[in-house]
């Protein structure tokens, strides 16, 4: 029997820092987890709230927001239905029907997930002294390997024990590690393509973001590689800056989810004009950063992208501004017709994947209609120059290029009643 932990302590790696101090603690009530700072982290002068809106810097128990079990900032730091999928097989086993990301509390995703996640917290039995909870470095093909069976629901051999902690703390839902390159001093994350891919999502993805870097969008940087003849996307974490000597300071983010408050019930309700009026309160360079979101939603149109939920987009936090990060998960999902629908509104109380929508929203990113037609004309005019090349670079048969062009890339319901198809050329 696995017991479900009543109280953590949250660490904190302040701005700059490469050491962590304990900035408070969790503790659960049935379901709820509150959060107070301890008194000694109040008390220095460079501490930060965790996050302003959910988790503000003053004494007391603070209750989770309306809604929600636990603060959304902190939710943050916890990992999403990959992650927990490898949780619960290191807790339970080979137990096949067992692995669901909701088989325990979040508690206990908390005490056992990696301690090298993403942002600048992490979660620990202790007060007086951090133990992070790290593992060998593996191997990508053992990294492979286990991300296959555990996928699979398949028993993990003891050799590959050490990768476990690799992928127990990153969101989203598809197969991944973290992994460090002492060499080039960078932290990447292992993006593996799934043996039941229907089509080349490591390749698309790897093309997208490509694309977008061309096409002038602030994005990770990104490479790819072939490991056990499979592709695997190898993406640079940019909340980690290396300090030298193997030390790395963190930098602390929340998603656009967290930004809003909402509780992922209820984020289908989450729209790009709402974050628009958020970046204008709360962003250090609003007008910069609304000419920036407005490039990531038009160019996540022209790609095919609409997954780009409220979790896909995140800010790094200063403890008194957000500054957008760098773009991810930039990744053309599988259509089943014609028509496609971003995961967030677009304008009008519509998410239609049309560029007609986009400049319909222009004005909540105080972009007129010229402005915003002159990005997306650029964004188009990026991707069929440089289509050919990025995926060639990417590996892709033309095959493969033959089945994205036109369909995930430049799809033609995106043009409906915005002007003349751009055609992608082999």
């Amino acid at each position: 029997m696995i017991s479900e932990p009543t109280e953590l302590f949250v660490w904190i790696w302040l701005p700059g820092a490469t050491q962590p101090v304990v900035a408070g603690r969790v503790a659960r009530e049935g379901t709820r987890i509150f959060f107070n700072y301890g008194r000694s982290y109040l008390d220095r002068p460079d501490a930060i709230a965790v996050f302003d809106l959910d988790l503000p810097l003053q004494p007391g128990m603070i209750d989770p927001p309306p809604g929600h079990d636990l603060a959304p900032s902190l939710r943050d730091a916890l990992p999403d239905r990959w992650g927990r999928r490898v949780i619960v097989h290191d807790l339970l086993g080979h137990k096949r029907a067992e692995i669901a990301e909701d088989a325990f509390g979040e508690m206990t995703f908390m005490a056992h997930s990696g301690s090298d996640r993403i942002g600048a917290l992490d979660f620990q039995a202790a007060g007086t002294h951090c133990v992070p909870r790290e593992s060998e470095e593996a191997s990508l093909a053992d990294l492979l390997d286990f991300a296959d069976r555990i996928e699979a629901g398949d028993p993990v051999p003891p050799a590959l024990d050490r990768a476990v902690l690799h992928g127990s703390s990153i969101g989203g839902a598809r197969p991944k590690a973290l992994i460090t390159d002492a060499t080039s001093e960078r932290k990447l994350i292992a993006k593996f393509s799934a043996t039941n891919d229907s089509f080349a999502m490591v390749k698309a993805e790897f093309t997208a973001m490509r694309l977008a870097a061309l096409a002038g969008i602030d994005t990770a940087p990104v490479t790819i590689t072939r490991v056990l003849d499979r592709d695997v996307l190898l993406v640079e974490r940019f909340d980690r800056v290396a300090a030298g000597q193997g030390a790395w300071a963190r930098r602390a983010m929340v998603s656009a989810l967290t930004w809003t408050q909402e509780h992922e019930m209820v984020a289908h309700h989450i729209s790009y004009p709402g974050l628009a009026d958020i970046i204008r309160k709360k962003f250090a360079a609003p007008k910069e950063t609304l000419c920036e979101l407005f490039a990531r939603l038009s160019f996540n149109i022209l790609v095919g992208n609409t997954d780009d939920h409220a979790r896909n987009h995140a800010a790094f936090w200063d403890g008194k501004y957000l500054h957008l990060t760098p773009a991810y998960d930039i990744a053309p999902q599988r259509r089943s017709g014609i028509e496609a629908n971003q995961a967030m509104i677009v304008a009008e109380g519509r998410r239609t994947a049309q560029l007609t929508l986009a400049l319909a929203a222009a004005p909540a990113f105080l972009l007129d209609s010229g402005t915003a037609r002159q990005i997306i004309d650029a964004q188009v005019e990026t991707i069929v120059r440089n289509w050919r090349q990025v995926t060639e670079e990417a590996g892709m048969s033309p095959i493969e290029q033959h089945y994205f062009a036109g369909r995930q890339f430049l799809p033609a319901y995106a043009f409906d009643g915005y002007g003349p198809l751009a055609v992608l050329k082999p």
